[in-house]
This record gives C-alpha cells, sequence and structure tokens, in this order.
C-alpha cells in the first residue's frame, strides 16, 4: 500500500468501527436475539424479523432521497444526525411491549441506517480517500464484515448476563459514545466531492449513465433477493440441523472472518482487477454453497458451506461497492451509490419473510 494511503488508515478504521457497531448493533442483533424477543413479547420469530425487514425497506426509501444531501452538505453531518437516530430507535426497542412497539422502532432505524450504514460510509470514503476510494472501500469492508462474528456472541453473552433490554440500551450508548465522536473526528468538513469542480461543469458531472444504471441495480437486486437476510436466519437454521445453541453461535459468527479474508485479498490486490471480475467469481461460488446446505447435514458440511458462503458473500459485498466507481465518475458516485440503494435493498425482505416460515414448519 502506498504512503498516502497509509495516512488516511486511522480515517478508514474510524469509520469502520461505526459501520461494525451500526451493523452488529442494528440488523444483525436479531439472528442471536430474535427468538428470545419473540418470546418474552409473544409473537412468532417471523414477526421478530420483520424488524429488520422493514428497517431495509425504509433504509432503500430515504437513501434514495438523501442523495442530493450527500452532494450539497457531505458525509459528516448526515452520518452524525443518522447515529443520533440509531441511539433513539434502540431505546425505543428495549421499550418495547408488544408488536406494534416492536415494529414501530425499526422505521427509526431504518431512517438512521440510511444517514450512517454502507452507503454513506462508501461515500464518506469517497470524500476522504479520493483516487484511493476503491481500494479504502475494500479496507471499509473488512470492518463491516465483522459485525456479526463480534455481536452475535457478544448480544448473546449480554441477553444471558442482563436481559435483551439491557442489551439494547449497551448498543444505544454504543452509538452515542463511540461512534458520534469517530464520524466528527474521522470525516472532515470539507466542500463535497460534487462542488469541487467548477460550476458550470457540476451538472455534467453528476448526470448519469441511466442505462449502466438499471443494468447494475438489475444485477444488485437480483443477487440481493437470493442472499440478503439469509445470514439472520444461519443460527436457528443450524439448530434445527442438530447442533446446540452454543455451537451454532459459534460457527455463525465464524462467518464473518471468512467474509473477511475474502475482502482482505480483494482489498491487497484490488488494483489488480476490476469490481465487476470480483462479482462474477462470488456469482459463481454462491449456487455451490447452497446446494451444499440442500443435500445433507453435519457439521462438516455446515463448516465448507460457511467458507463457501462467506467467501462469496465478502467478495460480493466488495464487489456491489467497487462496480460505481469502475461505471460512474467519483464526482457522482454519492448519487449512484445513495440511489442504488433502492433496488439492492427492495428485494433483500423477501428472504427475511421466507426462512423463518420454513422454520415455523
Amino acid at each position: 500500500m502506498r504512503r498516502d494511503s497509509l495516512r488516511l488508515l486511522p480515517r478508514i478504521a474510524a469509520i469502520g468501527i461505526t459501520q461494525l457497531i451500526g451493523w452488529g448493533a442494528t440488523f444483525n442483533f436479531p439472528g442471536v436475539l430474535g427468538d428470545r424477543i419473540a418470546a418474552d413479547l409473544g409473537f412468532s420469530l417471523t414477526i421478530a424479523l420483520l424488524g429488520p425487514t422493514l428497517m431495509l425497506v425504509v433504509l432503500a426509501g430515504v437513501s434514495w432521497f438523501l442523495a442530493g444531501s450527500f452532494e450539497r452538505r457531505g458525509a459528516r453531518p448526515i452520518m452524525a444526525i443518522g447515529t443520533l437516530l440509531a441511539a433513539c430507535g434502540l431505546l425505543l426497542l428495549a421499550m418495547a411491549q408488544d408488536r406494534i412497539t416492536y415494529l414501530l422502532p425499526w422505521l427509526v432505524l431504518g431512517v438512521a441506517g440510511a444517514g450512517i450504514l454502507t452507503t454513506a460510509a462508501q461515500i464518506a470514503i469517497a470524500e476522504i480517500a479520493g483516487d484511493h476510494a476503491r481500494q479504502s472501500i475494500g479496507i471499509l469492508a473488512l470492518f463491516s464484515g465483522l459485525a456479526s462474528t463480534i455481536f452475535w456472541p457478544l448480544a448473546n453473552t449480554l441477553d444471558d448476563a442482563i436481559g435483551w433490554r439491557a442489551t439494547l440500551v449497551v448498543f444505544a450508548a454504543s452509538f452515542l459514545g463511540i461512534c458520534l465522536p469517530l464520524i466528527w473526528k474521522a470525516i472532515p468538513s470539507h466542500t463535497p466531492i460534487a462542488q469541487t469542480a467548477g460550476p458550470s461543469s457540476i451538472h455534467q458531472q453528476i448526470t448519469l449513465d441511466w442505462s449502466a444504471f438499471w443494468l447494475m441495480a438489475g444485477a444488485i437486486a437480483a443477487n440481493g433477493f437470493i442472499t440478503w437476510g439469509f445470514s439472520l436466519t444461519l443460527i436457528p437454521l443450524f439448530e434445527d440441523r442438530g447442533l446446540g445453541r452454543a455451537e451454532a453461535v459459534a460457527i455463525a459468527s465464524s462467518l464473518g472472518l471468512v467474509q473477511i479474508a475474502a475482502r482482505a485479498v480483494d482489498a491487497l490486490g484490488g488494483r489488480r482487477w476490476s469490481g465487476l471480475t470480483t462479482g462474477l467469481i462470488a456469482s459463481a461460488v454462491l449456487p455451490i454453497a447452497y446446494m451444499l446446505l440442500l443435500v445433507g447435514s453435519g457439521r462438516g458440511l455446515i463448516l465448507t458451506f460457511v467458507v463457501l458462503y462467506g467467501l462469496a458473500g465478502g467478495a460480493m459485498a466488495i464487489a456491489r461497492s467497487a462496480i460505481p466507481l469502475t461505471v460512474f465518475p467519483r464526482v457522482a458516485y454519492a448519487r449512484a451509490s445513495a440511489r442504488l440503494a433502492l433496488p439492492g435493498v427492495r428485494d433483500r425482505p423477501a428472504r427475511l419473510r421466507r426462512d423463518p416460515d420454513a422454520r415455523e414448519r
């Protein structure tokens, strides 16, 4: 890595920590706490996982409308507001008494996610990294890949010690005490990317190639329909295949480490191949992983599935982030990424709904 890239590492690491907490303390925690919350509040696991579904739908819709705000104001103020909303949403969740008061805070978390999670972080990286954005986004993905690896065991441990409500209060405090200061310090308040060009050329530079945009959107939507949300069902799925609770949590949590391995390879060698190449390879490996899980059970087969699924999922995450940098000019990255969140997310809730139903049958 070049010297100027090394100078960016502290800022990239700070933004990465916000993503680790951002995903782990919101979208991911029902993967381990969902059944316990459902039992405590008197509804099914399907309803518990409907919360992350609502979060993703709202996140997708709000992201589309935030594109212009990212261009005009930059990432720092929007991510700071998103952090405050995330803390509020978790505190509301901690006070839930029934399905309605459980589901409504997920709408708040969806708005928060549009302002702080992956798309916002990638826009922040594009602002501070400039021509090094491709490799820097790969490094950022190493942190977000750890979300389930760290937060599933953490949530399980905290729930055993203090209960799920207090666990969510701790998660809310982490947004205020860790994420907010990191965002304010790591992301400079400077002229957004879209304004670094001359005034007469801004409109021309941020005009998207819509044919390329919709082709990319279709590919992301198809991939999201198959993969996103599936990880939240891994712990109950592994338990149904005969693993104990602790072993299921441990093996499912290792998925993040495998994803990081894939992302590390891409981050180190990403200059040698394009994001499109990464995406094609990942798309070829994913069906093999699913077929393994379909044909049998047993610890060995589950571990093999985790390795293949993790490698493909980690590589695909990099591809989704990096392809817009290949297809669109850097000045249009904020608008393209924010609007690609809509087709990428809108199909993901289908997976969240289906797998819990299958388990209950």
